[in-house]
């Protein structure tokens, strides 16, 4: 049995919202997969405010497992700080990020462990793309394309985040002092080599998903905008609102040439509206970077934790 002041050779990292159906699933089935591999491991559960019995449940596996370990947050620190404040706590030499709900498959970790120890920093498991509605597959499409063409570095296609990386890569992360990392790019930004690993997306568990449209979305501004929340981010949702009804403009202008009418009305709105979007993207993207540099200079924490159970004293 690893004590807790042992350096363990793999960490998993599993963050949790709401998910008292999963937790306890997910322990079991990451542990089975583990004791096949090594006999030294940790896997660290960072429940972010849940107001279910996530906590709770957890604390009990916990009670029976030391290589389990809680850390719980005060509330809700959003879905880029909570996960990577786990990572940092990690202590492994190979740090897996898992997500609690079986939609990143258990059964890919000897693999994911294998390349690892290969001698591949960072294996990212990549989901083969979902039937969705046309409306979601554009959204997505667009959100990769700008990140391709304006980001300072590609973001990898359906990686989520599931995979593992060596300790190295993740002290470097740490080490850039983001106060909202947004880890996906941050792996690529690193230089460290990456290989990937496809896989077919299970439908979740049991429980709901926390990602609705717009939890989407403002994950995909993060990703392009590199983070921001509150009032400075709002021009970027005017300006999602103002290409919307660019769109609406230019098929009114269809409309009208089909029925021999004057679409000049219609293309002036376009041409207006998407004035206005391209000023509220710029708008905002200027109001994300003066929140970044509001928070290094505020050295506020990713997290605030509530409490850890089955750490060392010194951790």
């Amino acid at each position: 049995m690893l004590s807790p002041s042992a350096t363990p050779e793999i960490s998993v990292v599993i963050p949790c919202l709401n998910e008292e159906e999963n937790a306890a699933a997910i322990a079991n089935a990451v542990t089975k997969q583990l004791e096949h591999l090594t006999d030294s491991f940790e896997i660290i559960f960072i429940d972010n405010g849940s107001t279910d019995g996530t906590a709770a449940i957890v604390r009990n596996l916990c009670a029976r497992d030391a290589r389990i370990r809680l850390i719980i947050n005060t509330r809700n620190f959003g879905q880029l700080r909570s996960p990577a404040h786990a990572l940092f706590q990690a202590r492994g030499r190979g740090i897996i990020g898992i997500a609690a709900d079986f939609q990143d498959p258990p059964e890919l970790i000897p693999d994911l462990v294998q390349r690892w120890r290969a001698g591949t920093d960072i294996v990212l498991g990549v989901s083969e793309t979902k039937k969705t509605s046309p409306l979601y597959s554009s959204l997505r499409k667009l959100s990769y394309d700008l990140q391709r063409k304006f980001g300072d570095y590609p973001i990898i296609p359906n990686a989520t985040g599931f995979g593992i990386y060596d300790a190295k890569v993740i002290r470097t992360i740490g080490e850039l002092n983001e106060p909202e990392p947004f880890v996906r790019g941050l792996l690529v930004e690193t230089g460290y080599t990456i290989d990937t690993v496809a896989f077919k997306r299970p439908d979740r568990a049991a429980g709901r998903s926390k990602n609705g449209f717009f939890a989407l979305l403002d994950f995909a501004l993060s990703a392009l905008a590199y983070s921001s929340k509150g009032l400075l981010r709002a021009p970027l949702y005017f300006s999602f609102i103002a290409f919307a009804a660019t769109i609406i403009s230019m098929l009114g202008a269809a409309w009208s040439i089909a029925w021999a009418q004057n679409p000049r009305m219609w293309m002036f709105a376009a041409l207006l509206e998407f004035q206005f979007g391209l000023l509220f993207l710029f708008l905002g993207i200027l109001g994300v970077q003066v929140r970044l540099i509001s928070d290094r200079t505020r050295g506020m924490p990713l997290v605030i934790e509530r409490e850890r159970v089955n750490f060392a004293p010194e951790d």
